[in-house]
């Protein structure tokens, strides 16, 4: 094991509550908001798992003094995106040594119950040690994946405990270099973890030397009602994509860009299709995107010198469409960092570059790979797609509406919430938005904000 984790704390039952910073509350609108029409956001990037909403009638002229706050709250760590399911809000952080996950109405952001556990992980690198992986609402029943490897279920009801794996005593894994940071997928009676287990032999490894030695659990099913073991497969590290289930060709198939490649494998019984290794020649690199599948193409992307490819997946493999050459380090097409790129009409929009500085906004050709327009300066940054635009998140708390056009980018409108009079957005900004019910959620270091992209009818 990575120094320090034999001192992880492993508590099965809640720990008592911490107490938080009440919910600032705005002048409610005219309407019913707990009754606004709209979809929920109950995983990550959406009821789609693409980053796609199919809410209307956003706002497009934004006032100077910011779209209309709802409510707002302090935080503690954490870089993960709420979830939304009925009238409620799913938001998982960290206070000190304990990981909470709490439950809020989406309206109001009053606090209907906590669920807190025992931690004191922190990664490789000094970030902080609050949770990646944003909670997962299915039916009755919250899922959460903590950064140590701690994967619970509780109830939607109340917090109590359902039941709970210790997936680093289980499987074995080598922490990644920033911790556990993939969320679940529920599929079915399922729910599909990454999980990257290695051999118990081969356990203490410090990833910045060399990898450990998979043990064939990229990825493990469980029975979500349960937590029993359904089926583990694949000879493959853990990374920071989220495991997907999509249709090619007729057939289900699920996909995992793990640590060194895209995993095609069987939804319901783990019987792996395909393995096209990707990965970066440096040691310290991470794969974090999501697949991006149109048809029966599928887009992978990275940003530590791999870039990106396309292929064209076939019963028990792929042919590639075309990739990046890896040993050029200068032209790339697309190099996704952790945001997952997002297709309209033959086009991908993802924001492409390893750091801050050199980050751009892209689009280009799904089809050649062809840059149609980039645009420097905006940082890192997060998108979302709703009613013709992309809502682009930056990591210093630039909110841009972006009108959808593969022939130039055209900005409609943009508030700094980070500076401008502002300041309610501290770097790093690196949750991905959420929409859900017409309000718009977005969440920076120790805070969080609801505010109201579609206002009721």
């Amino acid at each position: 094991m990575l120094a320090g984790c034999d001192r992880w704390s492993r508590s099965t039952a809640p720990a008592p509550p911490k107490k938080m910073a009440p919910p600032v509350a705005a002048a409610p609108a005219p309407g019913t908001p707990a009754g606004r029409p709209g979809n929920d956001w109950p995983r990550f990037l959406g009821p789609t798992g693409d980053g796609v909403s199919t809410e209307k009638g956003i706002l497009t002229a934004w006032p100077n003094q910011g779209l209309r706050p709802v409510w707002q709250a302090d935080l503690g760590e954490g870089y993960c995106p709420p979830t939304v399911a009925g009238d409620r809000l799913y938001l998982f952080d960290r206070v000190r040594d304990q990981a909470r996950l709490s439950c809020r109405d989406r309206t109001t952001g009053h606090e209907h119950w906590q669920f807190t556990y025992a931690t004191d992980y922190r990664d490789l690198y000094g970030y902080d040690g609050g949770p990646r992986a944003c909670p997962v609402v299915d039916d009755d029943r919250v899922y959460i994946y903590g950064p140590e490897g701690m994967l619970h279920c509780v109830k939607v009801a109340d917090g109590k405990p359902v039941w709970h794996v210790d997936t680093l005593v289980k499987y074995g894994f080598v922490p990644n270099f920033f911790g556990v940071g993939s969320a679940p997928l529920v599929y079915g009676d399922l729910l599909i973890v990454a999980v990257g287990g290695s051999a118990a032999q081969d356990a203490p490894v410090d990833l910045r030397e060399r990898d450990p030695a998979p043990a064939g659990s990229a990825i493990v099913a469980f029975d979500k009602r349960t937590g029993e073991e359904k089926y583990r497969t694949g000879l493959e590290l853990a990374s920071y994509a989220v495991p997907m289930v999509t249709t090619i060709n007729g057939r289900p198939l699920g996909l995992y860009f793990a640590r060194g490649g895209l995993l095609g494998f069987h939804p319901t019984g783990g019987m792996v299709d395909f393995h096209y290794p990707w990965r970066a020649r440096i040691r310290e690199s991470v794969n974090a995107a999501n697949p991006v599948v149109v048809g029966d193409n599928v887009l992978i992307t990275e940003c530590y010198g791999a870039g990106s490819t396309l292929l064209k997946l076939k019963p028990g493999g792929y042919d590639v469409v075309w990739r990046d050459d890896p040993a050029d380090v200068r032209q790339k097409k697309l190099e996704c960092h952790w945001n997952t790129p997002i297709h309209v009409d033959g086009y991908v929009y993802g924001s492409s570059g390893r750091h801050t500085p050199q980050a751009e906004l892209r689009c280009l050709e799904l089809a050649t790979g062809k840059v149609q327009w980039r645009v420097p300066g905006l940082s890192r940054s997060q998108l979302m797609l709703a009613d013709g635009h992309f809502l682009v998140l930056t990591e210093f708390g630039q909110l841009l509406l972006v009108r959808v056009n593969p022939k130039r980018y055209e900005e409609v409108a943009r508030i700094d919430y980070g500076r401008d009079g502002f300041g309610l957005l501290k770097y790093p900004v690196w949750a991905a938005p959420v929409l859900s019910h017409g309000l718009l959620y977005i969440r920076g270091q120790g805070r969080f904000l609801c505010l109201e992209l579609i206002p009721p009818k």
